[in-house]
């Protein structure tokens, strides 16, 4: 019987013979040591045995191939003596069937393809036409040996399904091929002069041995020479496969991937280019990539890579710079959006990409990006300098922490004053009352349309601001809107509920030059200040002061109809209790403001009444004078010569003055505050009075000062008179005697009897009716009146010499002449005698 199959165990502890009869036959022993062996014939058929293979695992199986059936028969294990079960109803020819030893499949190759069976029957198969002579497996290769043939179209077609080039047909030669079956490509083919008997692996080499006695052998190249030759083929798909397949790492297949990307852009296929240019992206320095595509036309490709630039976290700030200009030459709003939006943390640069937002006229995004990542002083100045949205850049700051708000509003609070004077005022009266607290939700007015073509952030502002609760804002076309919209009273109620955060307040004046062109909502603010409690003593004044100011300064105002209105507020001010307000200022700002009543006001409290009368009187201001002549004439007489003056200084004063000359006239006359020549004197220095208008008053004086002199004279001749009596009388009480002849006691009354004591006052009295009688007893009817003329005397000596009381008197009175004779009279200007 001839022997048409065979195989074997490593261990060479079983054998496999197949027979042309149809037969095989299994031999089990220690054949190394020659200690005996046992032979079955486990398989008969009629078909000659073309093949025998072994599959060893938990059970062994003897794969058998005939001519006509691909069958497995197990020997030993789970299954053994059951008959051999067809796996297939196609057979192969001789030397057509091998063992991949690397997985244990078996393949078979018959003339249209090479298939593998494995545990569970047949497997993957791949066409591959033509006879076939040989296989076996070396490494990751099949290798088939072709007999002889003629051209024929089925070998043309294998050759191009597996890229290999077509042999020389003009040789009846040996085809020795080698194939990839997992990447599907031909390795190596080369033709043969003479036909091969067998192929045998040894030392990790493939050996060929043909009929004339010639080995061939054949080592495999190394990967970094099979990608250079897949390189020259321009065989990139291929190259990347072998590469994956090798498991080289991620650098080197980035190598590859980038020069099928240069092959493919060579070519002009882009998009592929730019797919492979991406899987490369690890490896790649990007300007390359980028150089490649700024052409207007590829755009979307240079897109795409700067997109997986970010996502791979290797873009730098001229990158996102490029894809946001993309995004803005393109107007793609959608994308830009979803760039900036997407969720965990940015890979892009923040202030690049909000600058580049900005430069784009992308403001809505812009804020975005500023308030997710907290630069809130850039969220405001996006709102106010680039969107023109002074409400939602003030809505914005009101929800910041105190912190956070004051720096932002006072930054931008001309501007805000401007545009929202109002809610603008508020913030600085809450905040400057420490009272101020983040709102949760604070309606915006939708009635400000954006300037320069901005869209519009106030209506939009809960779409770019991440972090703020806001509310719905109501429209006029949308209902539901209206009905979802929050009260301003409801969200007042909401935000006084909360508690104010604790933060230092600074000083008033420092939101002073904020409120510059702006003075209604200045006076709004520091009268809303001036009624807090516990402010200090400077910042008192610096409001009081400037409160006052800015009365001063709207009433002043041409354009303002309520002058009045506002003076009376600036003199309420001034006139309160307790107001720490300098006068120095007061006056200097009154005296800017042309405002008297504040001067006047001041002088009043000082007592400079006569400074007030002046003040009218250098404005020729006659009505005012009169007002403060009656007003403070009273308290300060001297007011009336001044206001004699005045009236005379001119026609046309003396003309306003009217009635009221007489009245000062009859006012001096009736106090004698000047004297008849001093009011002469004055009136004739202007020569603006004339007789007829002083004719009463000289009249007046002169029959006056006649009753006066007429007075006098009798009042002198009486005292001299009265002299003239005393006189004699004390001298005739030296020279005579003097006659006693009363006949009733004046204490008693009783009639006189002796002893009786009697006074030179012809006063008598019984001597027991007095208490004592010694030479210094007096009367005691006339003893009191004695007594208080010596006192009187006592009194004008001891004051002789107090020259300052003197002079006292004589500034105080109103009659100098007279103060002067009285103090003659004392003995002020006498001689002091010597004792």
């Amino acid at each position: 019987m001839d022997i048409s199959a065979f195989a074997a165990l490593e261990d060479l502890s079983q054998l496999a013979v197949g027979f042309a009869n149809g037969s095989v036959t299994v031999i089990r022993g220690d054949l190394i040591h020659d200690r005996g062996a046992k032979q079955r014939t486990v398989f008969e058929s009629q078909e000659p045995v073309t093949g025998v293979e072994f599959r060893v695992g938990p059970t062994t199986t003897l794969y058998l191939a005939t001519t006509g059936r691909i069958l497995t028969l197990t020997i030993s294990g789970r299954g053994q003596g059951q008959p051999a079960h067809a796996l297939e109803d196609s057979g192969c020819g001789v030397g057509c069937m091998t063992v991949d030893k690397s997985n244990g499949d078996i393949v078979v190759v018959r003339d249209d393809a090479i298939y593998y069976y494995g545990e569970n029957g047949r497997g993957p198969c791949f066409a591959f036409e033509g006879p076939k002579k040989l296989v076996s497996v070396y490494k990751d290769y099949v290798a088939l040996v072709s007999p002889p043939k003629a051209t024929s179209p089925s070998k043309a077609n294998a050759v191009r399904r597996f890229g290999a080039p077509e042999a020389d047909e003009y040789y009846n030669t040996s085809t020795f091929t080698l194939l990839d079956t997992d990447l599907k490509f031909v390795a190596h083919s080369e033709a043969l002069i003479t036909q091969v008997k067998t192929l045998f692996i040894e030392w990790g080499d493939l050996f060929l041995l043909t009929l004339d006695g010639k080995l061939y052998r054949y080592r495999e190249k190394s990967l970094k020479q099979k990608l250079e030759m897949l390189y020259q083929r321009n065989l990139y798909v291929l190259a990347i496969n072998l590469a994956q397949k090798a498991g080289v790492d991620t650098a080197q297949q980035n190598v590859i991937f980038r020069k099928y990307g240069d092959y493919l852009y060579q070519k002009g296929d882009y998009d592929t280019a730019m797919q492979q240019y991406l899987r490369a992206i690890d490896n790649t320095e990007p300007s390359q990539i980028i150089r490649k595509f700024l052409d207007t036309q590829r755009i979307h490709n240079l897109i795409e890579y700067l997109e997986e630039l970010h996502e791979h976290r290797k873009n730098t700030a001229d990158h996102t710079t490029l894809l946001l200009n993309c995004y803005a030459k393109l107007k793609d709003i959608d994308k830009l959006e979803k760039f900036i939006k997407a969720p965990g943390e940015p890979n892009f640069d923040i202030d690049t990409a909000i600058n580049m937002c900005r430069q784009g006229g992308y403001f809505e995004q812009a804020a975005y990006l500023a308030t997710k990542h907290g630069e809130s002083e850039l969220v405001v100045d996006i709102l106010i300098e680039d969107s023109k949205t002074y409400a939602a850049a003030l809505a914005y700051i009101w929800r910041l922490d105190a912190s956070a708000a004051y720096p932002n509003f006072m930054r931008y609070a001309r501007v805000l004053l401007e545009h929202c004077p109002k809610e603008t005022t508020q913030v600085f009266i809450d905040y400057y009352s420490g009272q101020y607290h983040p709102k949760k939700d604070v309606p915006v007015q939708n009635n400000l349309s954006p300037q320069s073509g901005a869209v519009s952030a106030v209506q939009n502002l809960a779409s770019y601001l991440p972090y703020v609760n806001t509310v719905s804002i109501a429209s006029p076309g949308s209902a539901g809107n209206q009905k979802a919209a929050i009260s301003e009273a409801q969200l007042a109620e909401a935000n006084a509920a909360q508690p104010s955060p604790e933060y230092e307040v600074p000083r008033p004046r420092t939101a002073f030059s904020s409120f510059v062109d702006h003075p209604d909502e200045f006076i709004v603010f520091l009268e809303a200040c001036l009624k807090e409690e516990h402010l200090g003593e400077a910042d008192k004044i610096d409001l009081y002061t400037t409160l006052f100011e800015m009365y001063l300064d709207k009433a002043n105002d041409k354009k303002i109809a309520e002058r009045e209105q506002w003076e009376a507020k600036a003199k309420e001010l001034i006139e309160g209790k307790d107001i720490p307000i300098d006068t120095s200022n007061v006056l200097l700002l009154s005296h800017l403001s042309n405002f008297r009543d504040g001067t006047i006001l001041v002088r009043e409290q000082q007592g400079l009444r006569f400074d007030i009368f002046r003040s009218y009187t250098s404005a020729n201001d006659t009505v005012g004078a009169i007002k403060a002549l009656r007003k403070y004439g009273p308290e300060e007489p001297q007011l009336y010569p001044a206001a004699l003056a005045y009236f005379t200084s001119s026609p046309r004063i003396l003309e306003e003055a009217g009635a009221e000359l007489d009245a000062v006239l009859k006012k001096i006359d009736d106090d004698h505050l000047m004297a008849p020549l001093q009011v002469i004197q004055t009136l004739s220095t202007n020569a603006v009075a004339t007789m007829g208008m002083v004719k009463k008053y000289l009249s007046d004086t002169i029959e006056r000062e006649r009753a006066e002199i007429s007075y006098n004279r009798r009042l002198i001749d009486s005292y001299r008179t009265e002299t003239e009596a005393k006189r004699k009388e004390i001298d005739e009480l030296g020279t005579k005697p003097a006659v006693f002849n009363p006949k009733r006691c004046s204490t008693c009354g009783g009639n006189l009897d002796l002893p009786t004591v009697h006074f030179m006052c012809k006063h008598s009295f019984h001597q027991r009716c007095l208490n004592h009688v010694d030479g210094h007893a007096e009367c005691p009817i006339c003893a009191p009146q004695n007594s208080t003329i010596r006192a009187m005397r006592k009194a004008q000596e001891e004051t002789a010499d107090r020259h300052d009381m003197f002079q006292d008197a004589l500034q105080r009175s109103q009659d100098r002449f007279g103060t002067i004779s009285e103090f003659f009279g004392r003995g002020v200007m006498s001689v002091p005698t010597k004792d």
